[in-house]
């Protein structure tokens, strides 16, 4: 379940209300949300790298629910998906044109279908100075059932920015992968009332993509960043505390 943007936005403007600090308006919230929301979610996977750490020495508490390296790996959930990567020709590579943004790219299945038997093979991937050194000798040459991958990047027109694009040998007839995303922007939405004041609108809003979960974390954050646009040190000291205080408690 997502974490409800305006629960977040009421609940950061009464704690800064409260005591008369301050105030902080929808555009500036937003910059502040999204900006949290990134530090959360990149925060998984340093934090997944540590905990499995716990899983290969035996440490890892496996009892239902309290497992904390499966929990991580379950606020990844929303953010991951399945993508069908197409052929760009002018490339000669494998090019993902999903609509959202990828941050990193898991297992890689390369199928070839014309072929008999018909393959679906997972694709090891290497670096570029790998997969040319193994392409290029007989006794390493990939296959149809051992495949070879690395990540590459080109602008494509009509985009602007570089593209991620993937070369794989033997050449497939189709690619998937396994991805994980980056969240959309929350936003919160709103129209204005008869009075000048800003109503909260669902149909114009954006929900955070974080588990329910992280309604916490997503509080407290933005109130450390809204203590320095509000020019307030208490408000960060109290924000800062409080975000150790839970980090401790979640990693210990």
């Amino acid at each position: 379940m997502a974490v409800n943007i305006n629960t977040v936005y009421t609940t950061v403007l009464y704690i800064l209300n409260k005591e008369q600090r301050g105030y902080i308006p929808p555009a500036e919230f937003n910059s502040l949300a999204t900006q949290v929301q990134e530090e959360i979610f990149l925060s998984y996977f340093p934090d997944g790298n540590q905990l499995n750490r716990q899983n290969q020495q035996n440490t890892q508490n496996d009892t239902e629910f309290f497992n904390m390296f499966k929990n991580n790996a379950y606020k990844l959930y929303p953010f991951e998906s399945t993508e069908v990567f197409t052929y760009n020709v002018a490339n000669t590579a494998w090019q993902y044109a999903g609509a959202g943004t990828l941050y990193n790219i898991g297992e890689i299945i390369s199928t070839y279908s014309t072929t008999n038997p018909r393959y679906d093979s997972i694709t090891q991937l290497v670096g570029k100075k790998e997969y040319t050194t193994i392409t290029q000798s007989k006794l390493t040459s990939p296959t149809n059932q051992y495949p070879l991958a690395y990540i590459t990047n080109a602008t494509i027109a009509p985009a602007t920015s570089p593209e991620i694009l993937l070369k794989i040998s033997p050449q497939p007839d189709s690619v998937a992968a396994n991805c994980v995303q980056q969240p959309s922007s929350p936003v919160w939405g709103f129209t204005v009332g008869t009075l000048g004041q800003y109503v909260y609108s669902a149909a114009a809003s954006t929900d955070f993509q974080l588990d329910v979960s992280e309604q916490s974390n997503l509080i407290i954050g933005i109130l450390k960043y809204a203590g320095v646009v509000v020019n307030d040190p208490t408000i960060i000291q109290t924000a800062t505390a409080e975000a150790q205080k839970v980090e401790v408690n979640e990693k210990s």
